[in-house]
């Protein structure tokens, strides 16, 4: 499972917009993001790179 911090997601929307980016690069990933924590967990077999450069480019920022 990979674990995310997304500093800008804000809504239930942007956590939409977030599982829609990874289930393109993985459509079977089980993605859980949560605006309250800023936290996304995606369970694939798709490595983390791939994962954050598919959050990024859905326009959302991944904190260190």
């Amino acid at each position: 499972m990979h674990i995310f911090t997304v500093s800008d997601m804000v809504c239930g929307g942007c956590a939409s917009n977030i599982t829609q980016a990874v289930q393109r690069v993985d459509p079977d990933a089980k993605v859980q993001a949560d605006p309250a924590t800023k936290r996304v967990a995606v369970e694939s077999q798709r490595l983390a790179s791939e994962i954050a450069q598919a959050i990024a480019a859905a326009g959302y920022h991944i904190a260190e």
